[in-house]
């Protein structure tokens, strides 16, 4: 935004590109319900996976720890979020129960990987295109913000890894709420693609409200964080 105008940057324009992808799913691909659901919870182990790259950018090597922690947890929580997805969507049909045998609290990325082939196994190529323009949206946000506009100075690891949660519950709270109401109506055209635009219009709110006010906030109120206080986690 600028000077009360609406307009978008390029972030912006590439996560609303991205957001109308099942826009186009279910006006010509027939998507229902549950591969727009299972698209979004898909969306999630994208945002993983760049909060993984910016922990390591922020904190080097002294993040590895803290990684670690954040790939087992987060890992477990997206599996325990996609066992739920697909037990309400049917998308990758009756959820099979397997037996898990790494040790520890590996066991949840091993969850999480099992999971993780179900539902590729299920999807159509035309969803993991989907999935490959949400990786290119949020690698743009990454490249143009994180780093062109240097938003990991403002950062620290602990700041990094308690992000994605709090967007996965804010989001998905919604959209998961959305879906239930949409497949117990039968999928009706009109409120896939209010689904569809409700996680748009959200997913802009809160892509907004990360990069641009509590950037500025920071950057009015504190000096830029010092790179071996990044490098610290703290």
């Amino acid at each position: 935004m600028s000077s009360g105008k609406f307009r978008l940057d390029l972030p912006q324009l590439a996560l609303l590109l991205a957001n109308l992808l099942p826009v186009f799913g279910v006006l010509f691909l027939d998507w229902d319900v549950g591969s727009i659901v299972v698209l979004y919870w898909a969306e999630n182990l994208i945002a993983g996976a760049y909060t993984l790259l910016k922990m390591l950018t922020v904190g080097k090597l002294r993040a590895l720890p803290v990684m670690l922690f954040f790939t087992i947890h987060y890992g477990g929580f997206c599996a325990a979020h996609g066992l739920f997805v697909l037990e309400l969507t049917q998308f990758a049909g009756e959820t099979i129960a397997q037996e898990h045998s790494w040790p520890g609290p590996l066991v949840l990325i091993e969850m999480f990987i099992d999971l993780s082939r179900q539902v590729l196994a299920a999807a159509p190529r035309e969803f993991l295109w989907a999935c490959l323009a949400l990786l290119i949206s949020h690698g743009a946000s990454f490249l143009l913000l994180f780093i062109g506009q240097q938003e990991f100075r403002w950062r620290t690891v602990k700041q990094l890894m308690h992000a994605p949660y709090s967007r996965i519950t804010v989001l998905h709270i919604a959209v998961i709420a959305g879906g239930f109401l949409v497949q117990k109506m039968g999928s009706p055209l009109g409120l896939l693609l209010a689904l569809v635009a409700l996680k748009t219009c959200m997913d802009i709110m809160l892509h907004n409200r990360s990069h641009k006010d509590t950037g500025q906030s920071a950057r009015a109120s504190h000096p830029p964080v010092n790179p071996q206080e990044n490098n610290d986690g703290n």
